[in-house]
């Protein structure tokens, strides 16, 4: 192998990442390793597009179907996991593939995670509905469940420091308190991007809801009346958060007819895209290829690079 000793496939959701990364792992002594947090669910299958089992079986995924939608499974979890996957896979002989479009969780294993996160505003949105169901003595309630200290520290009326201790729970899957007192170190080895881009703006858009459109077909109502159903989550649950399961799940309480659900949803599909390309944006383009454009043999006459030859 020449310098590069971790792959990332990046892109938007519905660039065509699992597909590409498949035909990679073919031709390429590559292990994949899924940076996806939707795809951490066991039982959320349709709505994340997750590989069929046949697949699975034939080109392993790591980092899939690993823990209950009701668990919690944080950008801190994903750097340990993956490092030590990582390590196995160049112990084998092998290059890591990470395939995903979980953004936090690439610059998470890249940079640490020493420093507070970002503000999140699809976070911070969803915990202002639920203070506007339960209030805001609640949520200190509830930030002293998970962070004695920090609720300690906050007065119940600071809806804004509130607010920000729990978003940094929901970002990183660790209190704000121990996030003051742990570091994780950057990565330490070097890594070639290689990025799906949308340039044709309109034409992601169309491939987003003809997916979408898919997924109903193919049965994610049934899949998430089957979750529901269970009793042990509901919508302020990151696994239910996830785009398209939300409004399947409010659908099936009442609150949007079948149209209206489905154009919710794939407008939240196409705010996720387009937060994605954001990220991507302040990357490095040395590798990037229009997704509805590149031929994959540029790909792999790229890769070839990385292989010393027999």
């Amino acid at each position: 192998m020449s310098t590069a000793e971790v792959i990332f496939l990046m892109g938007a959701t519905a660039t065509g990442k699992s597909g590409l990364a498949v035909e990679i792992a073919k031709r390429f002594p590559v292990e994949l390793i899924s940076v996806d947090s939707a795809l951490i669910y066991r039982g959320m299958n349709i709505g994340t597009a997750k590989p069929d089992a046949g697949l699975l079986a034939e080109t392993p995924h790591f980092l899939i179907d690993i823990i209950d939608p009701a668990e919690y499974y944080s950008a801190w979890n994903f750097v340990q996991d993956a490092r030590q996957l990582i390590q196995q896979i160049i112990q084998r002989g092998n290059l890591p593939l990470l395939v995903g479009g979980t953004m936090m969780y690439y610059h998470a294993l890249e940079n640490g995670l020493n420093e507070l996160p970002q503000a999140d505003p699809a976070i911070r949105a969803t915990l202002d509905a639920e203070a506007g169901r339960v209030g805001w003595a609640a949520m200190h309630e509830k930030l002293a469940a998970i962070d004695p200290l920090s609720a300690s520290r906050i007065k119940p009326g600071d809806s804004q420091r509130i607010q920000r201790a729990l978003e940094v729970f929901e970002i990183c899957g660790q209190s704000l308190s121990d996030m003051h007192n742990k570091q994780s170190e950057g990565f330490d080895r070097e890594v070639m991007r290689i990025i799906l881009n949308a340039g044709d703006r309109a034409r992601l858009h169309q491939r987003i809801e003809q997916r979408f459109l898919a997924m109903i077909e193919q049965g994610l109502i049934d899949e998430v009346a089957l979750l529901k159903k269970r009793g042990d989550l509901n919508l302020d649950m990151p696994s239910m958060r996830c785009v398209g399961y939300r409004q399947v799940w409010q659908y099936l309480e009442g609150s949007s007819n079948r149209q209206e659900m489905i154009d919710q949803a794939v407008a939240a599909t196409r705010q996720l895209a387009k937060r994605q390309m954001t990220w991507l944006r302040k990357l490095s383009q040395k590798h990037a290829f229009d997704c509805a454009r590149y031929r994959q043999n540029d790909i792999f006459e790229l890769l070839n690079e990385l292989f010393v030859k027999a």
